[in-house]
This record gives C-alpha cells, structure tokens and sequence, in this order.
C-alpha cells in the first residue's frame, strides 16, 4: 500500500489538528511540524508494513484484509495510549 498523497496528508492532520482544538488539548507544535509529524508517521507505516503484517499470527495474515489489518493496528495503539500501557 502506498503512502498517503500530499491532499490526504494534509487532510489527515486538518482532522487531527481540529480534533485537538476541539478538546482544548494543546500539543506544542506549530501547524507545520504536525504536518512534518503526520508525513513521518505515514513514511514509518509504509517502511514497516511488511514487518507488522509478518508478525500476525497466520491465520490473521492470511485472512484479514489490509484494511482490517489497519483497523487491527489503530485499535491497539488507542488502547495501549487510552489506558496508559
């Protein structure tokens, strides 16, 4: 899967950025380096897909479709932060 084009990077730190103002959460980053932060996390999950995908258990990696896997991935990195893991 590739990377994100350069419309949807930006579209994915405007949800992030409004989501965070929502909240009243402050982060310590001017727009551009939380635009530089969205690029980068989206470089990192292009470069380590294979490894993520290779350490499924086997019925996972061979039955779960790339979008579930994504789904798989972003709910237990919420958890993990949501719970202070």
């Amino acid at each position: 899967m590739a990377v994100l084009n350069n419309a949807n990077r930006q579209a994915a730190a405007d949800v992030l950025m409004r989501d965070l103002s929502d909240v009243r959460e402050a982060c310590g980053v001017t727009k551009a380096q939380f635009r530089a932060a969205v690029d980068a996390a989206d470089d990192w999950i292009d470069s380590n897909a294979a490894s993520f995908n290779n350490g499924l258990p086997t019925a996972a990696k061979n039955n779960l479709t790339a979008p579930q896997k994504a789904r798989l991935l972003a709910a237990v990195i919420l958890k993990r932060f949501a719970t202070g893991a």
